[in-house]
């Protein structure tokens, strides 16, 4: 790759081919796939860890997703037709993807987790007549299905189903090309009662948010990014999916989201993009330091100590002496390799930001709802705030509406990202969206230089006795690096109807690990020791909160509390099941 001087902005190579590839401000999805295979063919695009080791470079993926969108077409793929598609991440799930839009269609990514009866009632909502999918999940429509399905098509060989990438159709035959403002694509979000809301996002949405992302961090042909997370979710679908295919880097696809596969997948595909959620990041910096801890007080010490000069270097001196003064922990996480590390879907902890920070690694976190593309937010690497969610980006404007004494409101947001609205959900759509700006629903606060900082979301407001304003979040960041508690969920419950106070309670989960240690060592007696040591938790945790803050209630669980995809607790469902 020849050496070229940074441009001003990352996207102003995109001046080059206006009027040839694409008009207007952003191409659209499909020509800014075009653009890349023009400028990287022989870059590697797709990476996965099969038997066989499939690879793929941009030239060669290129060509499957034509031979897919070619089948499309004949079989009736054109404007406005809806595809769904699931499964686990993979290239053909990429390839298929784009070979939808190449074709004209919108795609519906579906969450592979979904029951049958919830996939079904998604795809009759939205009007599929075409569902991709992993074999074993077409199996189960042989019967269920009542959508009058045109075509069950497989991501993976099968002697029961058709694979797509093996479907041939008549190049001759013209697709239907897409404006920038047509939907490309149609999430739904957490949930499946009620109306469904299906979040429908533009080529323009997509692109413009991709591009401008880039605003507050640099990306290069020479990235390799990890797909870990769910592909059909916004976060990854964009962060690592779109981003990588609009400057021609890397994808490496994941098997599981088991520790031990995530490093070795990590180490083995060179990767230097490191996107996940909280949760993961967490365990990986606890399993990190306990190991260290556990090689004696002494080195523990000076570790902390380097770590900490480390950190200040880098942050305030722009010094970074980590990476190498730190190698060999780096190593037994797998990120000798990386460039930067990024944290989203969730609030994370400002100990856990600062820790890889110091240890050398450019770690950052953003911030974004999918019904905004979803990224609005992302702390610049050179200029990170660890308390922030991030720096607005580029032609993003937010407001803060209704702020209270502290200054933390409701955040609303306009930019070229920000959805067209919810499918066939006009009232859900007009609840959300006027004027073109956007309630997220979440609460908190920027700054003079444009960096977020979020208290919780409206909808999880806990009003305590007192009439102080409570957010479960901001509790619930205190327990993430405590090794004994796998997952906590705070929620209010009523201690006085007529006045409508709540109390604070906290649902904790114990991790597996502590509880088959206690198991061992008291027997029996592990419950009563187990609810004991959480407890003792709690204490320390609230000694810590503002009083009106402090929690009141503790409830250990016996079974996983219920998760999405991106590994966010269902708070509602919860709630539901844990009642008074």
């Amino acid at each position: 790759m020849s050496k070229k001087k940074h441009h001003a902005k990352p996207w102003d190579f995109l001046d080059e081919y206006r009027g040839k590839e694409f008009t207007g401000t952003w191409p659209t999805v499909v020509e800014m796939f075009d653009i890349t295979v023009k400028r990287y063919p022989d870059n590697e695009s797709f990476r996965a860890f099969t038997p066989k080791k499939e690879v793929y470079t941009y030239a060669e993926a290129y060509e499957h997703i034509q031979t897919i969108a070619s089948y499309l077409v004949v079989e009736g793929v054109t404007k406005g037709t809806k595809v769904a598609l699931t499964g686990k991440n993979s290239p053909q799930w990429a390839m298929s993807y784009l070979g939808i839009l190449y074709a004209g269609g919108t795609v519906v990514p579906l969450d592979a987790s979904l029951s049958d009866e919830d996939m079904i009632k998604l795809m009759a909502f939205a009007g599929v007549k075409i569902f991709i999918a992993d074999s074993e999940r077409l199996k189960g429509f042989d019967e269920k299905d009542t959508l009058g399905l045109t075509h069950r098509l497989s991501l993976e060989p099968s002697e029961e189903f058709p694979m797509i990438m093996e479907q041939k159709g008549d190049r001759r035959r013209k697709a239907y090309k897409a404006t920038g403002e047509e939907t490309a694509a149609i999430l739904f979000t957490s949930g499946t009662t009620g109306t469904p809301k299906g979040v429908m996002l533009s080529h323009e949405n997509l692109v413009s948010d991709c591009y401008l992302a880039q605003g507050n961090m640099w990306i290069y042909p020479t990235d390799v990014f990890y797909a870990i997370l769910p592909l059909h979710h916004s976060y990854t679908m964009m962060a690592v999916f779109i981003e990588a295919i609009s400057v021609g880097a890397s994808i490496v696809f994941g098997k599981k989201l088991v520790i031990s596969q995530v490093l070795k997948e990590m180490r083995e595909g060179k990767v230097t993009m490191f996107l996940a959620v909280p949760m993961l990041f967490n365990k990986m910096i606890a399993a990190l330091m306990n190991g260290v801890k556990e090689k004696g007080a002494v080195l523990y010490g000076v570790i902390r100590f380097l770590m900490g000069v480390s950190g200040v270097l880098k942050k305030v001196f722009k010094v970074n002496i980590g990476k190498k003064m730190f190698g060999f922990l780096l190593k037994k996480l797998s990120l000798e390799h990386n460039r930067i590390c990024i944290s989203g879907g969730g609030p994370l902890p400002a100990s856990t930001f600062k820790l890889f920070n110091q240890l050398g690694i450019d770690f950052v976190q953003g911030y974004g709802l999918t019904e905004t593309s979803p990224i609005t937010h992302l702390n610049p690497v050179e200029a990170y705030i660890e308390t922030s969610v991030g720096k607005n980006l580029p032609q993003v404007e937010v407001r803060i509406v209704d702020p209270d004494s502290d200054g933390n409101g409701l955040i609303h947001i306009k930019g070229p990202m920000v959805m067209q609205g919810y499918y066939k959900n006009p009232e859900a759509t007009d609840e959300v969206l006027k004027d073109g700006w956007l309630n997220t629903g979440d609460v908190g606060y920027q700054d003079a230089n444009g960096y977020l900082y979020l208290t919780g979301r409206a909808k999880n407001l806990i009003v305590t006795e007192g009439g102080k304003n409570v957010f479960p979040e901001e509790i619930e960041d205190h327990f993430q690096l405590y090794d004994e508690i796998d997952t906590i969920c705070v929620l209010g419950y009523i201690i006085d109807k007529q006045k409508k106070s709540e109390g604070i309670r906290a649902l904790i989960y114990p991790s597996e690990k502590y509880s088959d240690e206690m198991k061992k060592t008291h027997g029996e007696q592990s419950a009563a020791e187990i609810e004991k040591r959480l407890n003792q938790i709690v204490g320390e945790v609230n000694k810590s909160l503002q009083p009106y803050k402090k929690i009141t209630r503790v409830t250990v669980v016996n079974e996983p509390l219920e998760m999405t995809s991106t590994k966010k607790v269902k708070r509602h469902v919860v709630a539901q099941k844990y009642k008074d």
